[in-house]
């Protein structure tokens, strides 16, 4: 037996990450067969979309921004037309003046066409930053909102969590949506101004445009398609990097890092995963300038046979020199919508394929909510029964409860024991209709959990869990949690004072309104068994007919778990109570302990009956007394 001091010098390099990769049915990239004409498809319905939610948040700015988009377009239309009027005044025969004062009209009208365009364009500008970030917003709480009504047991369905850190990526995607979707619309306005003014210069200039830039289309679908193929592949790793930087970095875990001296692993891990992640994007970087190589390459060919045939119809007569001229203006601005119109239709195609993401995943968290019954739920209940109640998790092979019967009733405190795996934390769940049984039935007075409505059921229990949340709330909220029964805090001192929490409340800065969040200006911190009194007081203060605590006093002194146990058994009367501990002294003050094991009772009875009946029970307490 050795110890760090002693060990030997020769020890092995710390592991690196575990493998992570995206598989099962999400895992084939979605762009993978993706070309120019499947952008070209996906466009409008990818516009539809983008207006239809920006249409939600803002009306007001879709129209100003639509009517900017016009006026922007015309324009255009207006300054090329009139161009070609000014430059075949300027390029005509007479004295510079006389040639001067012929074509002052047109380039007037040219100059408020351009003034006009400005404006648009700022207003347009302005429209954009009225939209997005309502839109950004709104896509966030709509996220936020679906990963909260999910079923509990989506948590533990394989691809659930990387899909959700997909849909993230669709979130942040928003805003870039509605940029790409402006500067896409605008530059197609552009393009069909610009389009019908060189199609009546000669109607071979148009055809030869499109060619050029089509080459500039297909690389900017080959370089999503590269790009998208990356975030694919480092999805896995990027969700396991976020979540291990936020237990690197929290304050709550900082002793236990640097007191076990994980600092230089977390860093050497952290970098590693980082590596990983980098080395897939540096990959990508030479096929992405590859084809932006090729494709440039073909496309300046395809405009210098533009610009080629231009000189030829100017010199041999077929075009007059003033048209010649306006076709060189009319060329470019024509070629710039067109470059526009792929660069940004492209771009909207990449990150629709992320909003798809974001949308797959809603679609998924919508059929994952619950879809039980209406049924209502008595505001006293005075039974619960479970009928051979059977719940398998996904993914495991062994159900976490297997065919459990049992009834509570109101004014009953049951205590659940049991050892590390043996179901009771997942009874608790079932009982509460947080899982829904596979098999069996879970039974409010008569009501199946499977069948009644889920909102009215949960408003009548009260949990304190094994992980409890210290919400980033004041001390008042983290007990009321934004659900406060009274205007005054009568209420919320009553079980701050039983819960043994009122010296403590009384010497925080603000008392009750004190954040209790010490990584915040003003915040204070508690400690655990504070925190734990604080969620025991939480249940107690919804005063509800059910009420499970599991672990309540696990992090607790003496005199707060005396505190606990005595307001759990004031208050049984009204209630049922249910008690999941390990801390076997803690069941004497239950009227029945429920004894599990590998997901089944095998023992119930009382504190007395238990203790002499020499089964499991009996062994936990003499191990319990043997330490």
């Amino acid at each position: 037996m050795t110890d760090a001091s002693t060990a030997h010098a020769k020890t092995p390099p710390p592991p690196p990450p575990a493998t992570i990769t995206f598989e099962g049915k999400f895992g084939k990239n979605p762009l993978a067969d993706a070309g120019f004409g499947a952008m070209c498809r996906r466009l409008p319905a990818v516009l539809g979309h983008t207006a239809r939610m920006a249409w939600a948040v803002d009306r007001t700015g879709v129209v100003l921004l639509l009517v900017c988009q016009v006026l922007t377009g015309v324009a255009a239309a207006v300054v090329l037309a009139f161009t070609a009027q000014a430059m075949t005044h300027i390029l005509a025969t007479g004295t510079v003046s006389e040639r001067l004062h012929a074509a002052l009209p047109a380039l007037i009208v040219v100059t408020a066409a351009a003034a006009v365009g400005r404006v648009s364009g700022a207003l347009s500008s302005y429209a954009d930053r009225r939209i997005t970030p309502l839109l950004t917003t709104e896509a966030d709480m709509v996220l936020v909102a679906a990963v909260c009504r999910v079923e509990s047991s989506a948590y533990g369905e394989d691809g659930f969590a990387d899909r959700q850190e997909a849909a993230e990526v669709g979130v942040t995607r928003t805003r870039m949506m509605v940029q790409d979707a402006q500067r896409f619309m605008s530059a197609l306005i552009r393009m069909v101004a610009a389009s019908g003014v060189i199609t009546a210069l000669h109607p071979l200039l148009l055809p030869l445009l499109l060619l050029a830039v089509l080459p500039a289309g297909t690389g900017a679908v080959l370089s999503a398609r590269v790009d998208y193929e990356t975030h694919y592949l480092n999805v896995g790793d990027r969700n396991v990097r976020s979540m291990m930087r936020w237990w690197a970095t929290y304050s709550r875990y900082g002793d236990e890092v640097r007191a076990n001296g994980m600092t230089g692993y977390l860093i050497y891990w952290y970098r590693a995963l980082s590596d990983r992640i980098d080395r897939r994007t540096v990959t990508a970087a030479p096929r992405m300038l590859r084809i932006a190589l090729a494709t440039s390459a073909l496309g300046g060919i395809f405009l210098l046979c533009t610009w080629a045939t231009l000189a030829w119809l100017a010199t041999t007569g077929r075009i007059a020199l003033p048209v010649a001229a306006t076709a060189v203006v009319a060329v470019q601005t024509t070629l710039a919508a067109l470059s526009q119109c792929v660069i940004h239709g492209a771009a909207m195609f990449h990150t629709s394929l992320y909003l798809a993401d974001m949308r797959s995943f809603l679609d998924m968290a919508g059929e994952r909510a619950p879809k039980r019954g209406e049924s209502a739920v008595p505001e006293r209940v005075a039974e619960i029964r479970l009928d051979d109640v059977v719940y398998q998790y996904p993914g495991k092979e062994e159900p976490a409860v297997a065919g459990v019967s049992l009834t509570l009733r109101r004014g009953e405190i049951l205590a659940v024991v049991g050892e590390n795996g043996s179901g009771k934390s997942t009874l608790a769940k079932l009982i509460t209709g947080i899982l829904l049984a596979d098999k069996g039935r879970v039974l409010w007075d008569g009501i199946d959990l499977a069948e009644a409505d889920p909102d009215a059921l949960w408003k009548r229990t009260a949990l304190v869990p094994q992980g409890f949340a210290c919400w980033p709330l004041r001390a008042r909220e983290n007990i009321t949690l934004g659900q406060p029964r009274t205007y005054d805090d009568g209420p919320v001192w009553d079980v701050v004072d039983a819960v043994g929490m009122r010296e403590a409340i009384e010497k925080l800065p603000r008392q009750l309104d004190t954040l209790l969040a010490k990584e915040l200006w003003g915040g204070a911190e508690l400690s655990g068994g504070q925190w734990q009194r604080l969620v025991c007081g939480r249940a107690l203060y919804r005063r509800t007919p059910l009420l499970i605590l599991d672990e309540p006093t696990s992090q607790m002194d003496a005199r707060g778990e005396h505190a606990i146990f005595l307001e759990i058994k004031r208050i049984a009367a009204e209630r049922m109570t249910v008690v999941v501990t390990h801390q076997l002294e803690n069941t004497r003050l239950a009227d029945r302990i429920l004894v599990m094991d590998k997901g089944r009772i095998v023992e119930q009875g009382t504190y007395e009956e238990l203790t002499h009946a020499g089964g499991l029970f009996a062994e936990l307490v003499a191990l319990a007394q043997d330490r």
